[in-house]
């Protein structure tokens, strides 16, 4: 696998040539710095651009003419990293050495229509976004705001940020806000449109077995944005000061169990401790059926039903959830909180250190067999700064029982969250 880095006035370019997969993916990556209001703008541009385009008026349009493109398949992503918002808008298809000559420029062709030849109306008054397309795409994301809370897992973590860093970019929704939706009109989403074209931080990731030549006359030929890039800086924001005392929330839904989830602190890391050292201790804590939580909260005191903990080095937190029900509720935090201070204490054996980076390890050299993974860790070598495999592997083999306990030393609960089932009442 060869990697090479292009970088032109308005954007990056990235060549990973890689004779590994019979299929070429094109990632395209828009990015800007978090902005409350413009996480609902971005959530409709994706869907309103993959809905149609100038060429492809209609959803079936487009799937005619994936199918003509060998079952190109595409998709838009759009995400929180840290301080920044990321649009991705992604194309895979067969290399032309399993269809025909030029497949690799069509497919090209096909995305830049969706990227910059819209479906659009104009009038005296105003240009926007094709008013049909427009109210699919809003019903779509409004129906995907309103749906989260059937997700409870995902609505306490989300509930968890907003107590733990109110009205900061740490307690932003990744899916936008209903009240923001309600403001925008087809000729606002095509104005916000027009902006980001000319002031986001633009990336093209390119990974399959084709020459780098080839893929950047292809791209240049094609891209024609012109804007001056901007300098990137860093995604990782640290919350503020943990409590002195943890905050403890507790909210009704009709569920038929409760989701309880804890939020920690950290303070004053290092690179080290945040990208490697963090990962281990978080799957010894509970990353899975081996780790302590699942062992002594749901296994031998039978306190929840799922139990996990993940860890959020962007943010420099770490937070636990798990499914209880609400009777069980002071149980299961004293046992959590106990066996997070046990981390502390070193209270684990090497054999969880030893565990914990093999897992890590394995799963960072399955990234080499799916380029979309692959493509993850190229946009986090960009982006954050991350190592390639390589250097990952041999950083996180220094981690050391001491690094865990030390890092755990920093762990401060800030919040304790329950959303309480009601069927769980007393």
């Amino acid at each position: 696998m060869k990697y090479r880095k292009i970088k032109t006035q308005a954007y990056n370019l990235h060549v990973i040539k890689t004779s590994k997969f019979k299929t070429i993916t094109v990632e395209v990556c828009f990015k800007s710095k978090l902005d409350k209001e413009e996480i609902t703008y971005r959530n409709l541009l994706i869907n309103t651009l993959c809905e149609a385009c100038n060429k492809y008026k209609t959803k079936r349009e487009m799937s005619i003419a994936t199918e003509e493109l060998y079952e190109l398949s595409y998709q838009a992503t759009n995400y929180i990293s840290g301080a920044y918002n990321v649009m991705c808008f992604d194309i895979t298809f067969l290399n032309d050495k399993y269809t025909e000559d030029g497949n690799f420029e069509a497919s090209l062709d096909f995305l830049c229509e969706i990227l910059f030849m819209p479906l659009i109306e104009s009038s005296y008054a105003s240009t926007r976004f094709n008013n049909k397309n427009f109210e699919l795409s809003y019903n779509l994301l409004e129906e995907n705001i309103k749906t989260i809370k059937e997700n409870p897992t995902l609505y306490s973590k989300m509930r968890l940020l907003e107590i733990m860093a109110p009205n900061s970019i740490h307690s932003y929704r990744s899916c936008g806000y209903l009240e923001d939706l309600k403001n925008v009109t087809s000729a606002k989403l095509y104005d916000y449109y027009l902006k980001m074209l000319k002031s986001d931080i633009l990336d093209i990731f390119v990974i399959g077995d084709i020459t780098e030549s080839r893929v950047k006359k292809a791209i240049t030929e094609r891209f024609k944005i012109h804007t001056l890039k901007k300098k990137s800086e860093s995604h990782f924001v640290s919350m503020k000061r943990t409590r002195l005392l943890p905050k403890k929330v507790v909210e009704k839904m009709d569920l038929s169990q409760s989701q309880l989830a804890l939020g920690y602190k950290l303070d004053k890391t290092n690179d080290f401790e945040k990208r490697y050292v963090m990962n281990v201790l978080s799957y010894i804590l509970g990353g899975g059926p081996d780790s302590k939580l699942f062992k002594e909260v749901r296994e031998n005191n039978s306190l929840c039903y799922s139990i996990t903990s993940r860890s959020m080095p962007l943010n420099n937190a770490l937070y636990i959830t798990a499914g209880i029900s609400a009777n069980d509720f002071k149980k299961a935090v004293s046992l959590i909180k106990k066996n997070v201070k046990s981390m502390e204490k070193g209270e684990f054996e090497s054999d969880d250190i030893m565990k914990a980076k093999v897992t890590y390890m394995n799963s960072i050299k399955e990234l080499e067999d799916n380029p979309q993974n692959l493509l993850s860790m190229y946009t986090g070598m960009e982006y954050l700064g991350s190592d390639d495999i390589s250097n990952r592997i041999k950083k996180i083999s220094k981690v050391t029982k001491k690094d865990v306990m030390r890092l755990a030393s920093k762990l401060h609960l800030d919040v304790i969250y329950l959303l309480k089932g009601a069927c769980n009442e007393d």
